[in-house]
């Protein structure tokens, strides 16, 4: 039994790899960085701190990686795993699909089923890798590749937080990771079964799951980044604290939760705890990640369909104002981090063209249209309320 983990990042080593680890499942790392590549293969192992939780710390054992260029030990390792994991960050997906092909075409010789999970928070990434797959598969291969290759998604609901100076002078790979430990997946794309890991929960009904978590953490997560770094905090968890920001954050989990309740059929009480989830992982004092990490790349986290716009058209398309949700998106639009490339790129269209543009070119919206006009009335509040000024 074995397992490939494609990326050897702080989610593909502090949660993935983790829970391989604990269900005594031998696993590889493929990599990108050759750097990385041989720190991992110097060291052998990774520690794991679960953070609130010291007791549940972890050194993880017995690990290697491969760099890319090992194209055929690669194709060797997917061709005899049982299950082959992704977290490379969605961007980087289509980088995996040449691996994939030569892997499953030597796979294909036994005729054994083989699962790829992708754990990225990403539109869609398991329908982009299966149609990549798709156009590049030999002929020969197609038959199996349509009955016998499953390419799923997972949710990732642990956070992994950046270590700090003297955690990686003891150990360079150490993983610091929220005390979460279900690795929720769709089950209906799998082509026969998953190995025996720990945390795994298969769910029928994915769609409705992952439109769940996407509306109720990404957008919690993107408006309390977004509004805490407009009021000047550094950290996460001192943000969700701050009253006004809570009082923006209940109304977009009002807002959220009432319209996935009416389209999918979620009682409210079901619906209100998993929003406490999202709350307490925002506000845990023990989480200390910055706000800064979380509101990177604010050109891609106001488009169309991320974190901000989508829920926001979701919940308007259900019948509900997204208010609150045109706040957080409000606040985006002005998020000004000078060593962020995105957010300056942002600010120069902002100042040449004007927020008109910014809902057109950025946020895919009518300027004019229902949520093009809210967003601008939030960012009049914004403006009165002193946490935008003129510019």
């Amino acid at each position: 039994m074995s397992c490939v983990i494609f990326g050897a990042g702080k989610i593909a080593r502090g949660f993935i790899g983790h829970l391989l680890y604990l269900s005594d499942i031998p696993f590889v790392f493929v990599e990108r960085s050759e750097a990385l590549v041989n720190q991992i293969n110097e060291r052998g192992s990774y520690t794991v701190n679960i953070l609130g939780a010291p007791d549940k710390n972890c050194v993880v054992k017995g690990v290697r990686a491969l760099s890319y260029s090992r194209t055929d030990e690669i194709a060797c390792e997917i061709a005899r795993a049982d299950a082959v994991f992704n977290a490379v960050g969605g961007k980087n997906l289509e980088e995996l699909i040449s691996s994939y092909v030569s892997g499953i075409e030597k796979r294909a010789v036994s005729g054994i089923p083989l699962n790829f999970i992708t754990c990225e928070n990403w539109k869609n990434p398991a329908d982009l890798l299966r149609n990549g797959i798709r156009k590049q598969i030999s002929s020969e291969t197609m038959e199996y590749f349509e009955s016998s290759v499953g390419i799923t998604e997972a949710v990732i609901l642990r956070s992994a937080i950046e270590p700090e100076p003297e955690q990686l002078a003891a150990d360079p790979l150490v993983v610091n990771v929220q005390d979460y430990w279900q690795l929720h997946v769709d089950a209906s794309r799998l082509k026969g079964a998953l190995p025996e890991i720990k945390g795994l929960h298969l769910i029928g009904e994915f769609d409705g799951f992952l439109e769940r978590k996407f509306h109720t953490y990404n957008a919690a997560n993107g408006t309390v980044s977004y509004l805490g770094a407009l009021l000047g905090y550094r950290i996460l968890s001192d943000a969700a604290h701050d009253e006004y920001i809570v009082s923006v954050l209940d109304g977009v989990y009002r807002e959220t939760s009432l319209s996935l309740c009416r389209k999918y059929g979620f009682s409210e009480a079901d619906q209100y705890a998993f929003t406490q989830g999202s709350r307490q992982k925002l506000q845990s004092r023990v989480i200390v990640d910055k706000t800064e990490r979380n509101a990177r790349d604010p050109l891609r986290k106001l488009s169309y369909d991320d974190r901000l716009v989508g829920p926001a058209r979701m919940v308007l398309s259900c019948g509900v104002l997204p208010e609150n949700l045109c706040t957080g998106i409000a606040a985006a639009i002005f998020y000004d981090e000078e060593t962020d490339p995105s957010a300056q790129q942002l600010k120069q269209l902002r100042l040449a063209k004007g927020i008109d543009a910014v809902l057109t070119e950025v946020c895919g919206l009518e300027p004019d249209g229902t949520l093009g006009m809210l967003i601008k009335e939030k960012i009049q509040e914004l403006k009165d309320r002193g946490y935008i000024h003129a510019e």
